[in-house]
C-alpha cells in the first residue's frame, strides 16, 4: 500500500472532473418516463447549475451517444448507448442470483421453507430452497418437480399464462393429489382469476395433506412472469390467518427481485390504466 507521502494530492483540476462525472450523472437521471425530454433551462433548474455548464454536459454526453437532441425543439433524450448499456446488463444477469438474499432474509424472518421456482414440462421445478431450520418442516429439494396445479407457486405461475397455454396443460389432466386439489378447469380458472387480481396464491393442503404455502409471481423488465416464489410450513405452524399475516413480506420480496431484473411498477400500473 502506498504511503501519505507517495499518494498524488487531489487537484483541483482532479476535482472538477470528478465533479463533472457526478453531475453527467445527475443529469442522465433526470429524465423519467414521465418526461422524456428535457431543455437546458429545465435542465439547468434542475440540477442547480448554471445553463452553460449543463450544455457543456449534454454536448458530451451527446458525443458519447448517451443523449441525443431532438432537432425540432432543442431538448434532449436519452441516447441508444445508455439502451445497449442497460440491455447487456439484463441480459448478465441470473435471476436466481439476484433472488437468492431475498429468500434468504424471508426465510430468516418466518422461520418457514423458502422457494424459487419455475413452470417447465408443464410442472414446477423448484430451482432454490432455503429449508427451516424447525425440526418438522417442508423438506423439498433444488430439482424437484411438482404439480402445476395444485401447488401455490403452480397456481401462481398459472395465473398469468396464455388461454391457450392453460387449456393445453388442462388437456393433459388435472390429477387429484389430495380432497383439497381443485381439479375441474373452471373452477381453477375461477382461483387463478383471483390470484392475479391480489397478486399471490395459496395452497391450503391441495397438494400434501398437512402443508400450506402461500407464493408470488417474480417479474422480468418486460413484465412477464418468469418465476414464482413461496414460503412453505406445516398446518400447525401456518394456520391461515399466519399464512395470510405473511403476504406483504412475501409480495415485498418477489417485487423486490423483479426490480432487480428491470421490471417498473409504476410503468406496469401505468400500462394497465391506459389498457
Amino acid at each position: 500500500m502506498a504511503s501519505a507521502m507517495e499518494r498524488k494530492p487531489t487537484t483541483a483540476k482532479s476535482r472538477t472532473r470528478l465533479s463533472s462525472v457526478a453531475n453527467s450523472l445527475r443529469l442522465i437521471k433526470a429524465f423519467s418516463e414521465d418526461e422524456y425530454e428535457i431543455g437546458i433551462s429545465d435542465l439547468a433548474k434542475r440540477l442547480g447549475l448554471a445553463k452553460s455548464t449543463v450544455h457543456r454536459l449534454a454536448s458530451t454526453l451527446l458525443e458519447e451517444g448517451m443523449l441525443e437532441q431532438n432537432p425540432g425543439d432543442g431538448k434532449y433524450h436519452l441516447g441508444l448507448a445508455l439502451f445497449e448499456l442497460g440491455a447487456m446488463v439484463r441480459r448478465k444477469m441470473d435471476f436466481t442470483m439476484e433472488a437468492r438474499p431475498f429468500l434468504r432474509t424471508l426465510m430468516e424472518k418466518t422461520g418457514e421453507t423458502v422457494h424459487l421456482a419455475i413452470l417447465d414440462h408443464d410442472s414446477i421445478l423448484y430451482i432454490i430452497t432455503h429449508e427451516s431450520k424447525q425440526a418438522l418442516r417442508m423438506g423439498s429439494k433444488v430439482g424437484t418437480r411438482v404439480p402445476v396445479h395444485s401447488t401455490a407457486v403452480g397456481k401462481t405461475l398459472l395465473a398469468f399464462q396464455s388461454d391457450e397455454e392453460l387449456e393445453r396443460i388442462f388437456a393433459r389432466g388435472l390429477p387429484q393429489s389430495t380432497p383439497n386439489t381443485i381439479t375441474d378447469p373452471k373452477a381453477l380458472r375461477r382461483e387463478l382469476a383471483t390470484v392475479r387480481a391480489r397478486n399471490y396464491a395459496v395452497d391450503d393442503e391441495e397438494s400434501e395433506i398437512g402443508l400450506r404455502a402461500i407464493a408470488a409471481p417474480v417479474r422480468i423488465y418486460s413484465g412477464n412472469v418468469v418465476a414464482a416464489i413461496s414460503i412453505a410450513g406445516p398446518v400447525h405452524r401456518m394456520a391461515r390467518k399466519t399464512l395470510l399475516g405473511w403476504v406483504r413480506e412475501l409480495v415485498d420480496a418477489a417485487d423486490a427481485v423483479s426490480q432487480r431484473l428491470g421490471w417498473q411498477p409504476s410503468r406496469a400500473e401505468a400500462l394497465s390504466k391506459r389498457a
